[in-house]
């Protein structure tokens, strides 16, 4: 054989062994590789939840005390304006502007800025049938001044005024609207006991029975029967006004609730 024919069967040869080895490796690894069928993932385990931490209760401010309302005094006593109480209310019975009011240097200040206007302050502690009522009061020279019993929102009071003029009179007031009233004149006069340009008094007003009895500096001056007007109880108060000119100011100093 020529060499040439050994050379190509050498080769030939060669390439059969290295086909031989490459089906063997191809088969091995046919037989070797591991199933495609997926498999399900192992069931994973939620971790447990985070305590979430209690919230601290929040600090909440003691609620601000309230002043508790004081006791009523008692059924006979004496007001000295030292103090606010809550027991007085000041209520405008006709005129155009509202007059206001204070507690000032120990005593009750009634300011009214519109001529023609009336203003009556009731204590609502307590009612009365019969009663004495006395005030020390003073007041502007073109104003009024005066006591108040037997006062019911329903029914109607009386009044016992003093001007600045030197005329005195006694009255019969009731509600027409909340802040209208109206006025029946009982008697109307004047007094040796009052001096025109002064209003600067202590002032009585005695409700009993059938009567009013009218004091000025502990003189009485006037006996008024009232039966026809049939008020038979209720509560105290003071009056302030202004006649034509204004303002007035009304001070009252002490106010004296008892039975003589």
């Amino acid at each position: 054989m020529s060499s040439q024919a050994l050379g190509f069967c050498v080769i030939k040869s060669a390439m059969k062994k290295i086909l031989l080895i490459g089906l063997i490796l191809l088969i091995s690894a046919c037989q070797g590789a591991p199933s495609a069928t997926p498999t399900e993932p192992a069931p994973t385990q939620a971790p447990p939840p985070t305590p979430i931490p209690a919230s601290p209760t929040p600090d909440i401010p003691p609620t601000a005390a309230t002043s508790p309302t004081p006791e009523p005094p008692p059924l006979y006593f004496t007001e000295e304006f030292d103090e606010v109480s809550p027991y007085w209310s000041i209520l405008q019975t006709g005129g155009v502007t509202e007059p206001s009011f204070a507690y000032e240097n120990s005593a009750l200040r009634i300011d009214i800025p519109s001529p023609d206007t009336w203003s009556i302050g009731i204590h609502n502690a307590h009612t009365y049938s019969n009663v004495f009522l006395r005030a020390r009061a003073s007041a502007s020279p073109a104003g009024a001044i005066g006591l108040i019993c037997r006062y019911d929102e329903e029914t109607g009071w009386y009044e016992f005024n003093v001007a600045s003029d030197g005329t005195y009179n006694a009255i019969y007031g009731r509600w027409l609207t909340e802040d209208v009233a109206q006025y029946i004149p009982l008697i109307a006069d004047r007094s040796v006991h009052l001096s025109s340009g002064t209003l600067n008094y202590e002032l009585g007003l005695s409700c009993q029975d059938n009567f009013l009895l009218l004091y000025v500096n502990d003189t009485l001056i006037r006996r008024v029967e009232v039966t026809n007007f049939g008020l038979t109880e209720g509560g105290i108060g003071i009056t302030a006004s202004s006649l034509r000119e204004a303002p007035v100011t009304a001070l009252f100093e002490w106010v004296r609730v008892g039975m003589e």
